[in-house]
């Protein structure tokens, strides 16, 4: 147990710095920010200061604030045939999964801007400082561990697209062990100018002459106007109750959030108790919530989240009761991307979740820094690629999220792993809520997740007991041989109702957790 401080995150170098800031008196919104900013040096292969976020704020008087830094759509298209876009396979050991990469998957990149935007509004510590243990720890190296190395090895198609990348993660054409170190100087020198010069100088400044004209020359659809125009949203987040608590998460244009409140609302119907844990019962359900969440996805929600109430639409409580009857129904017959989670002693709360996609293979010169390939994530391109609506805020699953219990108990969480980020959260919810897990359980224990007609299981659920769940015709039971970070990687932060902070980090990303005493 902590009383002063606790965070999780992806790594142990990444919870470092921000519990640093921490110890030195910064608050959670401080060491949020220090945090992700190591991130993107020590998770460099699945965010990036070239990527888009979100941070979910919790003040400790109870206002809530959801900043929306995702990317942006460019404002002008250049044609198909002028584009760089091509498909890479990524292997994740027991499966694959295509994505897209080169100039013309880039889109307009917002963590930067977000972040100074956080630490503008809430920041109690000047950007110099919280930007001290960053660089510091950046230029010592980022010593690989046995999830980066695996990180690196499945993104190589990406990360050695040019000779920057390969020069950084396959020096010599060497594949690299565990124990080897990357380096990443020109990053720490640009982060330490940006501490002193804010984020004018990546939106207006000599790099975004730089990146307009790789992007030019390579065939990108990004601008120097697409920069210089860059805003971070302001919202007021989705706010719903399941069960004894409000589940406050990211609202629309956002798909993740209200998909995660839906599953939610809908599974509220049925009794789960600590004896159902692990059975069939249990996975029926989730399974059961998970495709019809998808079902209601595609018929209310899915090309109109740009609609004003369209959430009036989504819960309209005859439509979920509507789909709680069918959940009912089914069980009677059956019998890329890191997340940061920091709580203060005061109870602030940062919930901060940035992706880069996977990167579409290109460094921005003299920073090290990887750009975002979203316009090539089939999931965040619904109606397909090239299609997307100019100038305009992507939508993403990644859904920072606070939940709060009537008795007094707090947590806050968050997940990467691209469309398993609402299958990842809600299950981690459900553990938190209904089951009553022990912290470290609600995050590590095995998941599921549905996607097209496979039901993807994780070792340690009961094979007897998944024997029993009934699945659509033509869906098959995929078990895996171990857990992954295909199935995301949840970081939480915890408030017990006698004040005590607690922290889980899911192992499934080399998640680790520092407790302030």
């Amino acid at each position: 147990m902590a009383n002063h401080g606790v965070i999780a995150a992806g790594d142990r170098l990444t919870a470092e710095a921000g519990a640093e800031i921490l110890r030195a008196g910064g608050n959670a919104f401080d060491a949020a920010i220090a945090a992700t900013f190591m991130s993107f040096a020590a998770s460099s292969s699945i965010t990036s200061a070239g990527g888009g976020g979100f941070l979910l704020a919790h003040h400790h008087h109870g206002e809530n604030v959801l900043y929306d830094f995702f990317v942006q759509t460019p404002k002008a298209k250049r044609s198909v045939t002028d584009i760089e876009f091509l498909p890479v396979i990524v292997d994740f050991g027991d499966k694959t999964q295509e994505f897209h990469i080169g100039f013309g998957s880039v889109a307009t990149p917002g963590n930067i801007a977000g972040l100074f935007e956080v630490h503008r509004d809430l920041g109690s510590m000047p950007m110099k400082e919280i930007m001290v243990p960053v660089t510091e720890r950046i230029r010592k190296g980022i010593v690989l561990h046995r999830q980066t190395k695996y990180q690196i090895d499945i993104l190589r198609p990406i990360l050695s697209y040019t000779p920057h990348g390969k020069e950084i993660y396959f020096k010599d054409d060497k594949t690299p062990q565990v124990g080897d170190a990357y380096y990443l100087p020109r990053m720490a020198d640009f982060f330490e100018y940006l501490s002193l010069e804010g984020p004018r100088y990546f939106y207006e400044g000599e790099i975004t002459v730089k990146v307009a004209e790789m992007s030019r020359t390579h065939g990108g659809h990004i601008t120097r106007d697409d920069f210089n125009s860059y805003r971070v949203v302001k919202r007021k987040p989705l706010t719903v109750r399941y069960r004894d608590a409000a589940i406050i998460t990211n609202s629309p244009p956002n798909a993740g959030g209200p998909l995660i409140a839906y599953l939610l609302k809908i599974i509220e119907g049925v009794s789960l108790q600590r004896k159902d844990y692990g059975t069939a019962r249990h996975l029926q359900a989730v399974a059961d919530a998970i495709r019809l969440t998808t079902a209601a996805r595609l018929k209310r929600y899915e090309n109109r989240m740009y609609q004003q109430g369209i959430l009036n639409e989504l819960f309209e409580p005859a439509f979920v009761e509507t789909m709680r009857k069918a959940l009912l129904s089914s069980l009677h017959k059956s019998g890329n991307t890191t997340h940061v989670s920091v709580m203060d002693k005061a109870g602030n709360i940062a919930s901060c979740t940035t992706s880069v996609g996977e990167g579409c293979g290109y460094l921005i010169p003299g920073t090290d820094v990887m750009l975002n390939n979203m316009l090539g994530e089939e999931d965040l391109n619904k109606d397909g690629f090239h299609k997307w609506t100019a100038d305009m805020r992507m939508s993403s699953m990644m859904s920072p999220t606070v939940v709060q219990r009537e008795d007094g108990e707090t947590a806050g969480l968050g997940s990467g792993g691209s469309n398993r980020i609402r299958s990842a959260i809600s299950q981690a919810i459900i553990n938190y809520l209904d089951f009553g897990l022990p912290y470290d359980n609600i995050v590590n224990d095995p998941r599921i997740h549905l996607e097209g007609n496979h039901m993807d299981i994780e070792p340690g659920i009961r094979h007897e007991e998944v024997d029993r769940v009934r699945l659509p015709e033509g869906m098959e039971k995929f078990f895996w041989n171990e857990q992954n970070m295909y199935f995301g990687g949840v970081h939480a932060v915890f408030r017990d109702k006698n004040g005590g902070l607690h922290g889980a980090g899911d192992r499934r990303r080399a998640g680790h957790v520092i407790k302030i005493g």
